[in-house]
């Protein structure tokens, strides 16, 4: 599975950003995907997920509200809407694939997910 992030760059306060993800290789039946971010100096943080075939997602709780998650109808994209955005919003921003092994996983952290994009950079400056 290879994972393709885009959209990101430097906007002002108060501003938006689309962030693509698109995904190629090999398909599941079953599969969440993740957006997650690191910031200068920080640990990486989950940001948003959205379980592929239900639609359900979760968010962190810094960014309800803002950003939105979602899919493309043949589901080989998500992307994450990012709105009124705040300089604390600044990092890197990572899409990542989770193979669900059971019932239990927790979307919310990084390591139970299998795949990981590259990364696009995100600013939030005046």
């Amino acid at each position: 599975v290879q994972l393709q992030a885009s959209g990101g760059g430097l906007v002002q306060p108060g501003g938006s950003l689309r962030l693509s993800c698109t995904r190629s290789g090999r398909t599941f039946m079953s599969y969440v995907m993740g957006w997650f971010r690191r910031a200068p100096g920080k640990e990486r943080e989950f940001v948003a997920a959205i379980v592929a075939h239900s639609a359900r997602t979760t968010y962190a709780d810094s960014v309800k509200g803002r950003f939105t998650i979602s899919t493309d109808n043949a589901q080989n994209a998500v992307y994450l809407q990012l709105n009124n955005l705040k300089p604390e919003d600044t990092g890197v921003y990572y899409c990542a694939m989770l193979i669900p092994r059971s019932v239990l996983y927790d979307s919310s952290r990084s390591e139970s997910y299998d795949y990981w994009g590259q990364g696009t950079q995100v600013t939030v400056s005046s």
